[in-house]
């Protein structure tokens, strides 16, 4: 067994897929050190959880926000990495933007080096990628995952169409879930927030950025509680952090059915999430990245015993209606995600929860783990 690289090109310091990952390869006898992007505030060298963490530091990383200036940080952080790692065997390289150092190495440093290309989303397909950079963007995929040992997706569809596209092995997949836990429902957010008893609680959890829906979330609330569609008017909690958090926390002053929880660490997450009723997830279908996603929200809900409301997304909707576990939207609007929360409040909650502890049974790292491990059992082949 060699080293494992894991290249990730943020500051690691919130990255569950990529800590789970390293900690299951670790357990399994390999050596894994993360080489993640330094920032302000937090460790060059650190470790986390028995896994030894370098971010690398580059000199322009306090520059302009520049389109040109941010290429720029991308090459140095390219070269520093390449300069520190050619000469090791194995590279976990999570995301395109990794995958061109592992390519580099193994082209011109180290031709028996093995890649391990880990693509966390449809790459090419993201709502952000547009005209020429999108184009460039396939043609780099296109290029480098020929020199893949093997890929790795987290998505059914998304694995499908890289079979299509670039005519390689079906990836394998590893869905983003979090470890089986046997929860014990809490109520935190009523004794918080001083939510009543006799309110249903909607939670969206994750990143308060555009593409997600929470405008319309936002704005299905504040008319449920102009005209409420039942005696006790539902409430949404926002647990996260992002541009829209300022947004949110307005909107919570004024309707008293609207409310806003700071993000809170991944240890302690569940006994959160298991204080709401539902778990809504309402991403956008605004790019094939959404319309394929998987994303670890979904499984986050259901390990912690909540059903769940979605929008009409590929994906998403095939595991809540398959395992009937919560209620599709038929559109991404206000109109018919109301609609859905009338749905959701007529459900046989018992119903629910038998069919959600089924499907914990199945969607959990440990059975996510056995397939990430084989994919390494193969690549030392």
């Amino acid at each position: 067994m060699g080293k494992i690289i894991s290249i990730v090109l943020n500051n690691f310091t919130n990255d569950s897929r990529v800590l789970k990952e390293a900690i299951s390869l670790q357990n399994a006898g390999y050596e894994v050190e993360v080489a993640a992007l330094w920032e302000n505030g937090v460790e060059e060298f650190e470790t986390v959880q028995n896994i030894s963490v370098h971010r690398i530091k580059i000199i322009t990383k306090n520059w302009s926000k520049n389109k040109i200036i941010q290429l720029l940080k991308y090459f140095e952080f390219i070269f520093r990495a390449v300069k520190q790692y050619k000469n090791n065997t194995i590279f976990h390289c999570n995301d395109l933007d990794a995958l061109v150092i592992g390519v580099i190495v193994k082209k011109f440093f180290n031709r028996k080096a093995k890649i391990v290309y880990d693509a966390h989303e449809y790459e090419t397909e993201t709502k952000n990628l547009k005209g020429f950079v999108k184009k460039i963007v396939k043609v780099l995929e296109k290029t480098l995952i020929k020199y893949a040992d093997k890929v790795i997706t987290v998505s059914d569809s998304i694995a499908n169409e890289y079979v299509k596209l670039y005519n390689i092995k079906k990836p394998a997949l590893v869905l983003n879930t979090p470890p089986y836990k046997i929860i014990e429902k809490k109520d935190l957010f009523r004794e918080k927030l001083g939510i009543g008893k006799d309110k249903t609680i909607f939670l969206y959890q994750g990143g308060l950025s555009k593409g997600r829906g929470i405008e319309i979330l936002l704005d299905t609330f504040k008319q449920l509680q102009i005209t409420p569609i039942t005696n006790n008017t539902p409430v949404i909690v926002f647990m996260g952090y992002g541009p829209l958090g300022k947004m949110i926390k307005e909107a919570s002053k004024s309707y008293k059915n609207i409310y806003f929880y700071p993000a809170v660490a991944p240890d302690i997450l569940l006994d959160y999430t298991s204080s709401a009723d539902f778990g809504i997830l309402f991403y956008e279908n605004n790019c094939l990245n959404h319309y394929y996603c998987s994303p670890n929200k979904m499984f986050e809900y259901l390990m912690a015993e909540i059903p769940v409301i979605v929008s009409n997304l590929y994906e998403m909707k095939r595991l809540v209606e398959k395992y009937q576990i919560g209620i599709v939207a038929k559109e991404n609007t206000p109109q018919d995600l109301q609609k859905a929360i009338e749905e959701a409040l007529k459900l046989d909650i018992e119903e629910l929860r038998k069919n959600i502890q089924k499907v914990k049974n199945i969607y959990n790292w440990e059975n996510q783990e056995k397939v990430l491990l084989k994919v390494y059992e193969e690549l030392a082949k």
